[in-house]
């Protein structure tokens, strides 16, 4: 199989081209790491990845790094400079610009570089403008190639068996701290080489949507808000599911079969050419008719892959179309504050005819014996 690298330097730098941009400019990220398959520490020495929009790319490592830097890159003709404790890292940067001819013109630096490294560069490049790297790298990670779906397929697969153990982990009496180291165990058990969160919600803390377990006992009628996701082969996974300890109230029963229809209704709208914004109304306007729309307080989701959160947003207002080969969650939730809340999320993929879901973990409201 040919290495995808090559591929992505080269459609990165006619995007540059494209675009008018002289170079792109990357600290320690997921965009890095998208293009070089290299993930370098993010420390307070600079480690910076120069990719012109035409000529050779440059990485400047810190000089302890470089072996590692090298033994990654070594197949890809990269050449990595590396710079000395007493060496400005920031003179490399400026000169492999220069070599290229892009030191003053504009530039796109990473969306995630620490700020106290644009300080430095826009010091040492006066006559540079500037602009967000995102927008060079957003559209072309985006639609994910065949080993990455693969790879966010095996992520889906291993926290759905992470789900599958609930009814053994959550339990009257387990605190919500007890139940996430838990699952924290479980997610890496499951082959995921770390976790990425573990939201537990119980009673009404379920009704905040990121809430952070805490030292709350389960208590019998409990909903129960499960939110998982860890990071296997590089990609991420991201689920969640809700459950009741007990016997539910049946009003919660009646506000969740809503909430699995809109859900269901969501990831029914997912086809090639219909926009995020149409996928998120087909979650809200189900859930909104029933009088719960200002109960629903986040988008419906979020592009999935190197990173937890990245393009494309499935919320109003964004109308870009959907593509096959992307990747996102469709996760409408309802939270009544102080009583409970309930969400439901998959993974699913855009492709040439539909939505193809990478959870199939059952979405019918799962009651625990207490």
């Amino acid at each position: 199989m040919p290495d995808p690298r090559h591929e992505r330097i080269e459609r990165t730098q006619a995007a540059l081209a494209a675009a008018g941009t002289g170079a792109l400019l990357l600290g320690p990220s997921s965009d890095l790491r998208w293009l070089l398959g290299y993930d370098p520490p993010p420390l307070e020495r600079l480690t910076m990845l120069v990719v012109p929009a035409a000529g050779d790319v440059h990485l400047v490592v810190p000089v302890l790094e470089a072996p590692l830097a090298e033994e990654h890159l070594s197949d890809l003709g990269i050449k990595v400079l590396a710079w000395h404790e007493t060496e400005d890292p920031v003179a490399l940067v400026g000169a492999s610009l220069a070599a290229a001819g892009a030191a003053g013109g504009e530039l796109a630096v990473g969306d995630q570089l620490w700020a106290s490294f644009l300080l430095r560069l826009q010091a040492a490049l006066p006559a540079a403008a500037w602009r967000p790297g995102g927008t060079v790298t957003g559209p072309l990670r985006r639609r994910k190639d065949a080993a990455e779906l693969d790879a966010l397929t095996r992520a889906g697969a291993a926290i759905d068996t992470v789900i599958e153990q609930l009814g053994d982990l959550v339990a009257v009496g387990r605190s919500e701290l007890e139940v996430a180291a838990d699952l924290d165990r479980a997610i890496r058990a499951a082959g995921h080489e770390r976790t990425n969160f573990t939201i537990v919600g119980s009673g009404p803390n379920g009704a905040s949507p990121h809430h952070i377990a805490g030292p709350r006992r389960i208590q019998p009628g409990d909903a129960v808000v499960v939110d998982i996701g860890g990071r296997l082969d590089g990609y991420c996974s991201d689920t969640s599911r809700t459950v009741v300890v007990g016997e539910p109230d049946p009003a919660f029963v009646a506000m969740y079969e809503l909430l699995k229809a809109a859900q269901e209704a969501g990831c029914q709208a997912v086809r090639p050419g219909v926009t995020a914004a149409s996928v998120d109304a087909a979650c809200r306007e189900p859930i909104t008719a029933a009088g719960y729309g200002e109960r629903f307080l986040h988008r419906t989701g979020h592009g999935i892959g190197l990173d937890e959160h990245e393009d494309p947003y499935i919320v109003a207002g964004n109308e870009q179309p959907l593509e096959p080969g992307m990747a996102f969650s469709v996760e409408p939730g309802i939270y009544l504050a102080g009583r409970w809340g309930a969400r439901i999320e998959d993974i699913v993929v855009c492709t040439e005819d539909g939505g193809r879901r990478l959870n199939s973990t059952g979405r019918d409201l799962v009651v625990i014996a207490p």
